[in-house]
């Protein structure tokens, strides 16, 4: 009678290599036999691989493991070119990330072959290199979609990308201006461009909203501006239209009267012919590179505000109307937010507020009460 330790196995089977080691192979779903991933130094361990190999087949969790063996940068940048929908400018972050900050260190990696420890290495080295903290959370962010796409396209079992925290950046707090040093900016600004100031400002509108108004979009009658799109600059130099980026971006904004004025001089002077509120001195679509290098960085140079970005007097409008008494749904619908991620913007905000009422700052509220 055969001995019991020589009964042929029902599924797989283990040998001993010349190295003393046990390799266990098995046929999987596709009949290809195939070897484990590993060696064993024991038989039963080899053994044991085989019964959870043969468990996966039958629970129809068996992955190919040839399946992953395409190199992380190739599947990053399929990636990112499948992806329909993306605007211009985040196709052109996420290359930048993909090229500059996760391809390098996982240069000739396969997808099957990341683990949570070589995630864990890379973004270690990222953050000793001295990549900022903000740009490492985006590096991960998008190499953790490009393996949840991984995992649903049945390449790997599960996401690496495990690390808690990781993919949060805490941005520094911006400043706010008071309502003086708006006016001041508008004023060093020049005509051209002031009511852009206090439209930015005082409507809490983004860069490529401002750039894509038209005349009919404001109604000083009733102290609104219509954001019904944006633009996008496309590489190379060109730029189209296209509606915002959410639902929510889609609204009506008021503004308080006391900029109107500026505004309705603003649009007599455009005359009946004009498409864009805002345009170059070649009335050709403003361009951001263009506006911060020929009137922002002058005027601010001017007023020793060296460091303000545009994007700030949107911040600075967020906080007038926080001051207003405006809760946090009303500064949702204004600043054209319909995610859960504006609430934490909205509460950094208040938190802002309230140090400043601390420091007894001039105002925002007590400038416009004073019509400053």
């Amino acid at each position: 009678m055969a001995s019991s330790s020589r009964r042929k196995r029902r599924f797989g089977s283990v040998r001993r290599l010349p190295s003393g080691q046990y390799q266990a192979r098995y046929r999987g779903p596709d009949g290809i036999l195939r070897p484990a991933d590993s060696t064993f130094p024991a038989k039963t361990d080899a053994e044991i691989r085989l019964t959870l190999k043969e468990a996966e087949i039958r629970e129809g969790e068996w992955i190919d493991p040839d399946a992953g063996a395409v190199l992380v940068a190739d599947y990053g940048a399929a990636w990112i070119d499948e992806r329909p929908g993306l605007r211009p400018k985040t196709v052109t972050l996420y290359r930048y990330l993909l090229r500059s900050h996760i391809a390098p260190h996982f240069q000739g990696i396969t997808i099957a072959r990341i683990t949570l420890a070589r995630v864990r290495r890379w973004r270690k080295t990222m953050l000793d290199s001295g990549v900022s903290a903000v740009t490492a959370a985006k590096a991960y962010r998008l190499l953790r979609a490009i393996l949840n796409t991984a995992v649903d396209d049945g390449l790997i079992r599960r996401n690496p990308c495990r690390i808690t925290g990781a993919g949060s950046e805490d941005s520094p707090e911006r400043p706010v201006l008071t309502v003086t040093q708006v006016y001041a900016l508008a004023d060093v600004i020049g005509p051209r461009y002031r009511a852009l100031v206090l439209l930015a400002t005082f409507a809490s509108l983004r860069w490529a909203e401002l750039a894509a108004l038209r005349p009919e979009d404001i109604d000083l009658d009733a102290c609104t501006v219509r954001v019904t799109r944006q633009i996008i600059y496309q590489d190379g130099g060109g730029h189209s239209f296209a509606p915002p980026k959410t639902r929510g971006g889609r609204r009506i904004v008021s503004f308080p009267d006391l900029i109107a004025p500026d505004l309705r001089e603003h649009l007599d002077a455009l005359g009946p012919a004009a498409v864009l509120v805002f345009s170059s001195p070649g009335n050709a679509p403003l361009r951001h590179s263009n506006f911060y290098r020929r009137a922002w960085m002058p005027a601010l140079k001017t007023l020793g505000l060296e460091g303000i970005h545009l994007h700030d007097l949107r911040h600075t409008g967020n906080q007038l109307s926080a001051e207003a008494g405006a809760n946090l749904c009303e500064l949702m619908e204004r600043m054209g937010h319909d995610s859960t991620r504006a609430v934490d913007l909205l509460r950094r905000h208040s938190r802002s507020v309230a140090a400043c009422r601390r420091m007894s700052l001039d105002g925002p509220l007590n400038c416009i009460n004073r019509g400053s």
